[in-house]
C-alpha cells in the first residue's frame, strides 16, 4: 500500500497556496502572489514528507518578511 502523506501535504500547501495567490492578485501584492504559485508547484519537486514540510512553512512565511 503507498503512502498518501505527501499526497496530503500537497493538498493543504496548494489549497493555501490558492489562496495566497488570490488574496495577492486582488490586493495586486506581488510576493503574496508568487508565493501562491510556488505553493502549488513545489509539492511536484519536492517529494519526501519532512522536506515539503520544511519548505512548504518557508514559503508560508516568505510574504511576511518581504515588503
Amino acid at each position: 500500500m503507498a503512502d498518501t502523506t505527501p499526497l496530503f501535504i500537497a493538498l493543504i500547501f496548494g489549497s493555501i497556496g490558492i489562496g495566497y495567490l488570490v488574496y495577492g492578485r486582488r490586493q495586486q501584492k506581488k510576493p503574496w502572489f508568487y508565493t501562491g504559485l510556488a505553493l502549488m508547484v513545489f509539492p511536484y519537486l519536492v517529494t519526501t514528507p519532512l522536506a515539503m514540510l520544511v519548505v512548504g512553512v518557508t514559503l508560508l512565511l516568505l510574504p511576511r518578511f518581504i515588503p
